[in-house]
Parts: C-alpha cells; structure tokens; sequence
C-alpha cells in the first residue's frame, strides 16, 4: 500500500494545487487496486474533506469568497447529494459512471485551464434556474459517485465566464466541501463502514499532508493554468486507465 499512499499524496498536491480536492482520483486509485469497493466512496470523500478544508481557510481568509455566486448552486447541491450518497448502485454501473465522470472532468479541464488566469473585468450573471439545475445535478452525482463536483463546477463557471479566477476557484473548494460532508452522510445510511474506512488511515495522513502542500503551491510558486494543465492530464490519464480496464 506504498506506492497507493504515494498516488494518493501526488493527487492531493495535484488537486489541492487548483482548489479541488481529488475525489475523482481517489476513486480510481481504489478501483484500479481492487480495494473493497462498498468504501470507496466515504475513503473518497472523507479524503476530499481534508484536502479542501485547508484550501477553503486559506481562499477564505484571503477574502476570495463571492457567496452571491456559489449560494444558488449549494441550495439545490445539498439535499441531492445526500440523496445521491445514499443510493445503492451495481459495481459494473459504478466504474462505467466513473469512467465518464472523470473522461468529462478532464476534457473540461483542458479547455479552460487558460482561464485560471483571466482576470477580465466584465462576467456573466447565470439565470438562478440554470444554478439550481446544475448545482442539483452536480450535487447528485457528487453524492452516488463519491466526489465533490468542483472539478464539474468550476469549468462550467469558467465556461460561463462567471467571474474572477479566484472567485471560481474559492466557490468549487467550498462545494466540494459541503458536498462532501453531505454525500458522506448519504452513504452512512447505507453501510456502518468507518471501522473498515480506518484501516485505510495511512491514504487520509497522505492526502492531509499533499493538500496542504498543494495549496502552498497554489499560492506560493506555480501558475494556476499551468497546474489547471497538469491536473487535466492527470484525470485523462486516469479515465484512460479505466476505459482500458472496462472495455479491453
């Protein structure tokens, strides 16, 4: 389990690097070394949970929090996550939704990560509706897959050009924390599984210990677009993996 622990801590810095946490990843890296697949998703999301709490005090604290622009899409992201989180779904289903999940990630990664670094001045402002609607399908999927969503929230938003970099960035770590937390007691409902889950504690010190680092490389030393890149090429290659092991 070394060399899992290392992916794990190389995914953290990764993902903490761009205000993600790397749930997606950690989903992967389990299904690829045939860990019991019933706790992928608390190990996955419990994972996250660590990995932004710290980029969420850091972006706070910074002042880089619009709530007027991450509000409507929580509102409609928390219950279904929950509801999301607590359904049952087949093993075979679970690694074909992955693999699209991460396939779509990754491809909206790679268009927009030049604009990690626009700083225009004119944004756009998304109908509430079409919040609502993507915070609740995002927070669905959020919940049956075991990720946080930001890494789907923050390209659509880039997409939109609905703000600042830094704006984006803060509101898809502070959704995939409270998304987390939510899907979490979503698939609490399902399984008594903590016991099981702390058998993994040395992926949990790994990925505290890389967001951490991660987040000082955000802030401190690289390029968010050029990080943005390399986080793209990770989730690609990954999704690639996976396409391998399902239809080949």
């Amino acid at each position: 389990m070394i060399i899992l622990s290392i992916l794990f801590f190389v995914t953290a810095i990764l993902y903490a690097s761009v205000g993600f946490g790397g749930g997606s990843t950690y989903l992967a890296l389990l299904l690829i070394w045939e860990v019991p697949y019933y706790i992928f998703p608390v190990i996955a999301l419990v994972c996250n949970i660590f990995v932004v709490s710290g980029n969420c005090f850091n972006y706070i604290r910074a002042g880089n929090l619009k709530t007027s622009l991450l509000i409507p899409y929580l509102i409609s992201s928390i219950p279904l996550a929950y509801i999301g989180g607590s359904i049952e779904i087949d093993k075979s289903f679970f690694e074909i939704l992955l693999f699209i999940v991460l396939t779509i990630a990754g491809t909206l990664l790679l268009f927009n990560f030049k604009s990690y670094e626009d700083n225009k001045e004119n944004y756009n402002k998304i109908p509430l509706i079409i919040s609502f609607m993507i915070g609740g399908l995002l927070g669905f999927v959020s919940g049956v897959v075991g990720i946080g969503g930001g890494i789907f929230l923050s390209p659509i938003l880039f997409l939109f050009k609905a703000g600042k970099p830094k704006h984006i960035i803060t509101s898809a770590s502070v959704f995939i924390l409270i998304n987390s937390i939510f899907g979490l007691l979503g698939q609490l409902t399902k399984n008594d599984v903590f016991i099981e889950v702390s058998n993994y504690w040395y992926l949990l010190f790994a990925v505290i210990i890389g967001g951490q680092i991660g987040n000082f490389l955000n802030l401190k030393i690289f390029s968010s677009r050029i990080l943005a890149l390399i986080t793209s090429g990770l989730v690609l290659f990954v999704a690639t993996r996976i396409g391998i092991k399902l239809f080949f």
